[in-house]
């Protein structure tokens, strides 16, 4: 028999623009906590009540027992960033979570190290 309308609509399951706004419950990213790809997450709780958050956010928290980047958080979890600094945005103002900056330069410079190479060699 013929569809007077052509096929039905695709599940929602498939569409790559559905699936975030669903996961964010339409949530925007706000600026409340300044991430970037690179941000260290960290878990600050081992209790959580998994009925207050989504799926995806109680994903993080176990993943971010060992401190992640917000991008291996996307990658390991196949989300967006976008999304991903908007759960974690959500996670971080609940107390479930700290953000920091990478470490990105050595607290010691390389005139210390030496000295200590030096005094080590001389024991």
């Amino acid at each position: 028999m013929h569809e007077p309308h052509g096929p039905g609509p695709e599940p929602l399951d498939g569409d790559p623009l559905v699936r975030p706004y669903v996961i964010t419950t339409g949530r925007g990213s706000l600026d409340t906590v300044r991430l970037d790809m690179i941000s260290i997450i960290v878990s600050t709780r081992a209790e959580i009540d998994e009925t207050t958050l989504e799926p995806e956010q109680v994903e993080i928290i176990a993943l971010c027992r060992d401190a992640k980047s917000v991008a291996e958080v996307a990658a390991h979890l196949h989300i967006p960033v976008g999304v991903v600094k908007v759960l974690l945005r959500d996670l971080i103002g609940r107390g479930y979570a700290l953000a920091r900056a990478p470490i990105t330069e050595s607290p010691v410079g390389r005139d210390v190290l030496q000295a200590v190479i030096h005094g080590i060699q001389r024991l």
